[in-house]
C-alpha cells in the first residue's frame, strides 16, 4: 500500500546538497531539540478547525512566497491547548533553487489544455471534435515549487472539462508536462423533492428517465419539505448552501415558494439545496460545528456530461444533467458533499492514490448514511439507484456499493473501485456501533487524517477517534472492520 507522508520530518529546504545529504539531515532533524509545538518558519496558516476533541492547525509550506505543491504542515492541538501530534509533509526544496520562469503563463496554460483533452479524450473514447474542451485561461495558472529529489519550478495550471477539474504542473524551464491530477472529487452521475430518490420513494426499481418527462408515475414521490435557512433574498441561499448557477436561471420567489416537477430545471435546485441543508443541520446535531460551515457553492445542471463533481480550486459542486439529471438523486448531493467535507477538514486531501480512494469511498459512505432515516431501508447500500438507471441494465441499479466483500486484496488502483472497500469497512462500523456513532468517529477522525494519507493510517485515525470518544468496546468493533477488508 502507499505510504502516507506523515513520516516525513522537518527541514524541508536545505541548500546546495544532495538527495542523499537532504535525506540525512531530515532524518536528523527528527532527532533535534527543536520545540514540540515550534511552527517551522516555511509554512503558512491556511486553515484552523475545532473538533470534538480540540483544534486542528493547517498549514501550507511555502518557499519563497510560492507554494511548495502538496507541501503541509498541521499541529493537533488537546482542548488544553498542549500539542498532541504533528503532520510534517513537507517537502525538500535547495535554497538556490531559481523562482524566475523561462516559459510564460499563457504558454504553459496552453500546454495544460492540451494534455487535459487529451487524457479527457483517452478515457472518454470521444472525439476530439465533440466539444467537450477544457476551459482554461492565463488566471488559471499559478507559479509554484515541486519538492522533492527533483525540485523544479512549475506553472500550476487548473483546468475544467468533461472530466472534472484538473491540476496540471509544467515546468517553468523547458514547458513539458510534469503531471495531470485530477481534483475533482468525481462521480459518474446523472443528476417539490425526492427524499432521496424516486427509486427509493416509490420502491420501484422499473423506473426511467424518459427524457426529464413530468409523468403521472412520479406524483406519488413528490415530498413537500420546508426549506429552512433561507436568506430572505428569494434565492436557494442560506448559511449552509448557496445555488450560484444553474440551466435555465436562478430560481427566485419573493414569497419563498419554490415548487417544481422535475422537468423544470429549478426542481434540482431545490433539491440541492434542501439536502445540502439538512445535511449540514445533521453535522450540527452531532455536535461539530467547524466541518464546512459555510455557504457551500453549488451549480446545478450546468455540465452537460453525466459526471458531477467537486472542485476544491473554486470550493464548488457541480452537477451534471447527462441521463437523469444527477441533482435529482439526493445520493449523488451527498456523495459530492462528502468530497467538500473532506476538502475543509484536510486542505489539499487526496494527494495519494489510496486517499483518493479513501475520498470516493467515504463519498458512497456518506450517501448511504444520509440516506438511513429517509429509505425505509429501501436496499441501503444501493448508492444512487435512481441516477443509474440511465447507465446500467441489471436490478437493482446502483452506481456502487457499500456491503462487498472487497478486500485490499481486489484494488485495481482505480480509486472509485477501491473506494468500495473503504465504504464497505466503514459501512461495517456503522452496522455495528450505530449511525450517529459510527458518523460521529468517522468525521472527528477524519480532522487527523494527511492529505496524502494510506488506508491503513486514515483506518488507524478513525480507531483512535472511536476509542477516545465510545472507549476500548467501540475501537474494537471499528478494528474488526479494518481488518476484515485487510486494511488493518
Amino acid at each position: 500500500m502507499t505510504a502516507s507522508r506523515r513520516t516525513r520530518v522537518a527541514a524541508a529546504v536545505v541548500a546546495g546538497l544532495t538527495t542523499a545529504t537532504m535525506s540525512s539531515m531530515l532524518a536528523a532533524a527528527s532527532a533535534t531539540a527543536a520545540p514540540a509545538d515550534a511552527v517551522p518558519a516555511d509554512v503558512t496558516l491556511v486553515r484552523t478547525r475545532q473538533s470534538l476533541l480540540g483544534t486542528h492547525q493547517w498549514y501550507a509550506q511555502t518557499y519563497r512566497g510560492l507554494p511548495v505543491v502538496g507541501g503541509y504542515y498541521a499541529r493537533h492541538l488537546d482542548r488544553s491547548g498542549r500539542v498532541q501530534s504533528v503532520s510534517d509533509g513537507r517537502d525538500a526544496v535547495p535554497a538556490g533553487l531559481s523562482t524566475k520562469p523561462a516559459v510564460s503563463g499563457p504558454a504553459a496554460t496552453s500546454t495544460a489544455v492540451d494534455a487535459v483533452r487529451t487524457r479527457v479524450t483517452r478515457q472518454a473514447d470521444i472525439d476530439k471534435d465533440s466539444g467537450y474542451v477544457p476551459a482554461a485561461d492565463h488566471s488559471s495558472a499559478r507559479l509554484a515549487v515541486r519538492g522533492g529529489a527533483s525540485p523544479t519550478l512549475v506553472w500550476q495550471v487548473t483546468t475544467r472539462s468533461t472530466g472534472g477539474a484538473a491540476r496540471t504542473l509544467v515546468d517553468a524551464d523547458d514547458g513539458r508536462t510534469l503531471e495531470v491530477r485530477s481534483l475533482s472529487r468525481a462521480i459518474t452521475g446523472r443528476g417539490r423533492v425526492f427524499d432521496p430518490n424516486a427509486v427509493v420513494a416509490l420502491r420501484d426499481e422499473t423506473l426511467q428517465d424518459e427524457n426529464d418527462k413530468n409523468l403521472e408515475v412520479f406524483w406519488p414521490a413528490y415530498k413537500n419539505v420546508a426549506l429552512r435557512n433561507l436568506d430572505g433574498s428569494g434565492r436557494l441561499v442560506g448559511p449552509y448552501v448557496r445555488i450560484t448557477k444553474a440551466t435555465g436561471g436562478l430560481a427566485s420567489s419573493d414569497e419563498n415558494r419554490f415548487v417544481y416537477q422535475r422537468k423544470n430545471d429549478r426542481f434540482e435546485q431545490v433539491m440541492a439545496y434542501y439536502h445540502l441543508n439538512q445535511t449540514q443541520e445533521y453535522i450540527h446535531g452531532l455536535g461539530f460545528t467547524d466541518v464546512n460551515n459555510e455557504s457551500q457553492d453549488v451549480e446545478t445542471n450546468t455540465f452537460a456530461g453525466d459526471n458531477s463533481f467537486y472542485d476544491p480550486s473554486t470550493d464548488t459542486i457541480t452537477f451534471g444533467r447527462g441521463g437523469v439529471d444527477d441533482a435529482e438523486d439526493a445520493e449523488v448531493i451527498w456523495h459530492e458533499y462528502g468530497h467538500a467535507i473532506q476538502d475543509d477538514q484536510v486542505p489539499g486531501y487526496g494527494e495519494s492514490q489510496e486517499a483518493g480512494a479513501i475520498g470516493e469511498g467515504f463519498g458512497d459512505y456518506w450517501a448511504a448514511t444520509m440516506s438511513v432515516p429517509v429509505s425505509r431501508n429501501f436496499d441501503l447500500p444501493c448508492i444512487a439507484d435512481w441516477d443509474a438507471v440511465s447507465y446500467t441494465t441489471t436490478e437493482p441499479h446502483c452506481l456502487r456499493r457499500t456491503d462487498t466483500a472487497k478486500t485490499t486484496d481486489d484494488a485495481t488502483g482505480e480509486v472509485h473501485d477501491d473506494g468500495e472497500i473503504w465504504s464497505a469497512a466503514l459501512w461495517d462500523i456503522n452496522r455495528t456501533l450505530g449511525r450517529q456513532r459510527a458518523d460521529k468517529a468517522i468525521l472527528e477522525s477524519q480532522f487527523f487524517y494527511a492529505p496524502d494519507t494510506s488506508f491503513a493510517d486514515a483506518a488507524r485515525d478513525v480507531v483512535a477517534a472511536t476509542r477516545h470518544l465510545y472507549g476500548a468496546g467501540a475501537a474494537a468493533a471499528a478494528t474488526r472492520a479494518f481488518e476484515e477488508r485487510k486494511i488493518l
